[in-house]
């Protein structure tokens, strides 16, 4: 169970977790009838069983598991009723690794310190502080059907497309002044690959290495989303939803908002290229990908809701 993370908190050591692809999260939400931020079910690689035991309306974004219901396919990025006792089983990773499912109403979890998210190096948040598995049964609020909703489907120019390929762009910074022009220019032209390593806490990339020009050692400072740390070994480390607080390793870079769902669908063996970025362009792509959230759903008006 992921949400979009627990802020605030991190003065005290704890992190933020949340979903992987906010993006998808929050696209899922929005075809339900939920507030964008609440709670789905992020489903990585493989998919589990599921049998309802009461009728729902779900949606499933992000990565393509094969999902079928009672068997047949079913269709993604779309409101979908789901009868009593329906089963819904996911099949082999067409593309992506990380699907978000949703169901109308919103999953009945209890937030912990104001967020549903799971945090599982901290045995916390979602459900029972794990991932689920078999014989869980989860509940969720009544919420609208689709009589009610009308069908909601995002746009098909909206949906994301992941490749095996992924091009991210990189504020550079804050701690640059830490690494040669060499090693600078070797991270922004040389392809990396996701290593075997790489988990919700970061992503282990490996490729060429990133020489610093001192052997001086920083004092651990906070780290963000999206940083990119680069220990002594010289191959970069991207910093994600579970990572720590703070951190003693100087960053190069650090990966835009707006393409942390590219990244989060990367699986282990892709390959990922880092382009140079500026603020103001990172703003607008990330307004743009709000807008997207805002008013690309088809047939059927969004809420008046935020979207963060």
């Amino acid at each position: 169970m992921q949400d979009l993370g627990r802020y605030g908190h991190q003065a005290s050591g704890m992190p933020v977790a949340g979903a992987m692809d906010t993006f998808s999260l929050q696209a899922a939400n929005l075809l339900v009838g939920n507030n964008p931020g609440d709670g789905a079910l992020e489903i990585t690689l493989a998919g589990p069983r599921l049998r309802f035991l009461s009728p729902a309306d779900i949606a499933i974004t992000g990565a393509d598991l094969s999902p079928t219901l009672d068997g047949q396919p079913l269709p993604m990025w779309v409101n979908c009723p789901v009868e009593r006792g329906s089963i819904l089983t996911f099949g082999p990773p067409c593309s992506g690794c990380r699907s978000y499912l949703a169901v109308s109403g919103g999953w009945d979890v209890e937030p912990v310190l104001g967020s549903r998210s799971t945090y599982l190096r901290g045995q916390l948040g979602g459900f029972q502080g794990r991932a689920l598995k078999e014989g869980d049964q989860l509940l969720f609020h009544p919420g609208k059907r689709i009589d009610q909703l009308g069908t909601r489907r995002l746009r098909p120019d909206n949906i994301p497309v992941y490749s095996h390929e992924v091009t991210v762009r990189a504020i550079l910074g804050p701690q640059e002044h830490f690494f040669s022009k060499d090693a600078i220019d070797t991270f922004f032209s040389k392809p990396y690959r996701v290593g075997a390593l790489s988990d919700r806490m970061g992503y282990r990339l490996e490729g060429p290495r990133l020489n610093r020009q001192t052997d001086k050692e920083m004092i651990s400072d906070a780290t963000a989303l999206g940083a990119v740390q680069v220990p002594p070994d010289g191959q970069p480390i991207v910093l994600m939803a579970d990572r720590q607080t703070t951190g003693g390793y100087p960053k190069i870079a650090t990966v835009i908002t707006a393409d942390i769902p590219f990244l989060a669908q990367a699986k282990m063996g892709d390959t990922v290229h880092f382009v140079p970025c500026d603020i103001q362009q990172a703003q607008s792509f990330l307004r743009r990908q709000r807008d997207i959230l805002r008013n690309g759903i088809m047939n059927g008006s969004c809420p008046p809701l935020e979207v963060y």
